[in-house]
């Protein structure tokens, strides 16, 4: 995995955020401030206007290009959340990516989930994108440990990311705007958990083809 591998992930992800655009402004006008999707579309944007600089780079130094575009160019809370997750994954990876195995990027995608949990101080249990992100990363590290494939993990964190985005419809917001509805916070699947299950799911299917 290098540039080029993380510019292709960053263009499948965009795709499938633009493809349910108007499904998840629906659902982040019902209960937040109605422009997640436009803020994580103009950081996607951004990011493809340096394609050629992120093409060139190796997959650490990639992904800490793009968090830093992401971090000005992304309005809202999202954009220092995503800023700290691919700066998280950027640190925890060592070495030659094209050689990681599993294990190897199972730990750095943990680390990232690790770093948006210290910078939103949250946890799962309320109703954001963390719900979907922790139980991923969970998943990911017991795969790795007990010696799962390539392609198992790919099959399996997104129905992993999907089961968990659709567990947030019952949950009782307790951060960010949609807290301020308590009760009426339910009911409603939250617009960060949609968007990040489908990056997950859009991601894992970018490399699967990669792989094919």
């Amino acid at each position: 995995m290098n540039g080029k591998t993380v510019m292709a992930c960053i263009d499948a992800a965009r795709a499938s955020l633009e493809a349910h655009a108007d499904e998840i402004a629906s659902l982040d006008q019902a209960i937040g401030d109605g422009d997640h999707i436009i803020n994580l579309l103009r950081g996607m944007d951004a990011l493809a206007a340096l394609r050629a600089q992120i093409e060139a780079e190796a997959f650490a130094p990639a992904l800490k290009l793009a968090a830093a575009k992401v971090l000005s160019t992304v309005g809202g809370s999202s954009g220092p959340l995503f800023f700290s997750m691919l700066t998280g994954i950027a640190k925890a990876s060592s070495g030659d990516a094209d050689d990681a195995g599993v294990a190897a990027f199972a730990r750095a995608f943990a680390a990232g989930v690790e770093a948006v949990g210290q910078r939103g101080k949250t946890g799962t249990g309320s109703k954001t994108m963390m719900d979907v992100l922790i139980p991923v990363a969970g998943r990911f590290t017991a795969m790795a440990d007990a010696g799962a494939s390539k392609k198992e993990v790919l099959d399996e964190l997104p129905r992993v990311a999907e089961e968990n985005m659709l567990a947030t419809r019952d949950m009782l917001a307790t951060k960010g705007r949609a807290s301020f509805l308590g009760e009426r916070s339910r009911g409603h699947i939250d617009p960060g958990a949609r968007s990040s299950q489908l990056m997950i799911a859009a991601v894992c299917a970018q490399i699967a083809r990669d792989d094919a």
